[in-house]
């Protein structure tokens, strides 16, 4: 009896590492992603899932009548469900990078590069367009085959089916894109009419063609020569921190058997060399070659090395996440809980304290002083002395709010103007006023008071700005 191992899946023709990238930094060379099952990748699926239906629905989502996320960068402002951050708010936009910045340490330094694997955008677009590949083109195999045999009608029909679909996908992508800097419910039907503004079609081009080029034939060349975090990240790694790994104390020595074989007669490890990591690999690695910067944890290796262990009754996790700690000890002996990672955590609370009380203590509305610098002041024809002024109104709620206008500071003065204004919700209105004072009042050429400006909405708060009257000679 033929003892051999028959494994579905496993192809006639296997790919060694060499003959798959022969010069991995060559980006000409082409890699034939395998289509795997598994755990991880259903994972994967679901999170790409969800972070594309949210990339997808947030500019169509409306706040207190306002599209809910709005990056305007004409007008200086972002909207972000009913907070608005204007340049003056800058703080409150550093706070959330660098809560950002520190979660992603915190993450990297226990799970390693999960979130190449799982959410950055240009491994979740990548499996987009190798999903659209694989229906237009088929398998790894075939679609191998398809590119080495001639030009004929069935091989220009699949390649342009493919491409329509990559750059209508790259198109959609780059339009919701451009959507989140310009309200999209107007830019979809000015695209349509083609009476888009130059900025905004620029721009949908632009990024459309990125995301072709990214998604469609650099893939991998991103990870491997562009990204800086493959670059960097193994700074955050230590020996507790898990990471798809190959345990070669297991595997090795690696070569092929039947599977009723016994390995240790043979003198074999649980790895049959089938190299079907290797072919499922989205940045073309050997995984058993060790620990490796290319290697985004997607997890991949993992799901199709445990669908062969399950079909040779081995047991799982020849390759899978774990520590190097544990890689040199038989027991399991990684410390979860460490310095670094606790250190991590302190000062994400703080950070997130801290960014909890830059907005609760910020107020929805500011002051701006604009004094006129042509003339600073002027003596009208009672003898009275007039100073100019603009105030700059900014409402940061998603309300409209009315505001009183007064002045402190000063005595026997007369405020010219308008003192009770509305301003539109998260806009700036310019308040031309004007006081007037009689000079014999007024002990020196220059002194200083301040408007207030009060809000009669719900807050009942009030801010007040500092400036200067020039009596003059």
């Amino acid at each position: 009896m033929d003892n051999k191992i028959k494994i579905k899946n496993i192809p006639v023709e296997v790919h060694t590492p060499e003959n798959l990238q022969p010069d991995r930094f060559n980006p000409r060379n082409r890699i034939y992603v395998r289509a795997v099952k598994g755990m991880h990748q259903l994972l994967r699926q679901k999170i790409g899932f969800l972070g594309m239906l949210a990339f997808m629905l947030l500019p169509w989502i409306n706040f207190n009548g306002q599209q809910a996320v709005l990056f305007d960068l004409f007008e200086q402002k972002f909207n972000i469900f009913g907070l608005t951050l204007w340049p003056q708010d800058l703080t409150i936009l550093a706070f959330i990078l660098m809560i950002a910045a520190f979660a992603l340490f915190l993450v990297t330094t226990f799970y390693g590069r999960v979130w190449c694997g799982y959410t950055c955008p240009q491994t979740v677009w990548t499996f987009i367009f190798i999903w659209f590949e694989e229906k237009c083109e088929g398998s790894a195999n075939q679609r191998k085959k398809l590119d080495q045999r001639p030009m004929d009608f069935d091989k220009f029909l699949r390649k342009g089916a493919k491409h329509f679909f990559w750059g209508a996908f790259s198109l959609y992508t780059a339009v919701t894109f451009v959507g989140y800097f310009t309200p999209i419910r107007t830019l979809l039907p000015d695209l349509m009419m083609l009476s888009a503004s130059g900025y905004a079609t620029l721009s949908v081009v632009v990024f459309a063609v990125c995301t072709y080029g990214n998604a469609g034939w650099m893939r991998e060349i991103m990870c491997l020569h562009i990204c800086p975090y493959s670059r960097f990240q193994s700074a955050m790694f230590d020996k507790d921190t898990f990471t798809v790994s190959y345990d070669n104390k297991r595997g090795e020595v690696r070569g092929p058997r039947g599977r009723k074989q016994d390995p240790k007669e043979l003198g074999l490890g649980d790895c049959i060399d089938c190299k079907l990591c290797v072919q499922v690999c989205p940045t073309g690695i050997d995984i058993r070659n060790g620990l490796q910067y290319e290697c985004i944890n997607c997890g991949a290796c993992i799901d199709a090395c445990d669908g062969v262990m399950d079909k040779m009754n081995y047991a799982k996790g020849l390759i899978s996440y774990t520590t190097e700690r544990n890689l040199e000890h038989a027991k399991k002996v990684t410390k979860p809980v460490r310095t670094k990672l606790i250190g991590y955590v302190l000062i994400l609370l703080v950070l997130t304290g801290a960014l909890a009380m830059n907005i609760a203590m910020r107020k929805t509305f500011e002051l701006d002083i604009i004094r006129d610098r042509n003339q600073l002041y002027r003596v009208n024809f009672d003898g009275m002395v007039e100073n100019t002024y603009t105030l700059k109104l900014i409402n940061k709620a998603q309300t409209s709010q009315t505001f009183s206008i007064s002045v402190s500071g000063l005595s026997h003065f007369e405020l010219l103007g308008k003192q009770a204004v509305t301003v539109a919700a998260g806009s700036t209105l310019d308040v031309p006023v004007s006081v007037v004072m009689d000079p014999f009042d007024l002990n020196k050429p220059v002194t200083e008071f301040h408007f207030v400006l009060s809000s009669d909405g719900l807050s009942q708060s009030q801010i007040s700005q500092p400036t200067n009257f020039f009596k003059g000679r």
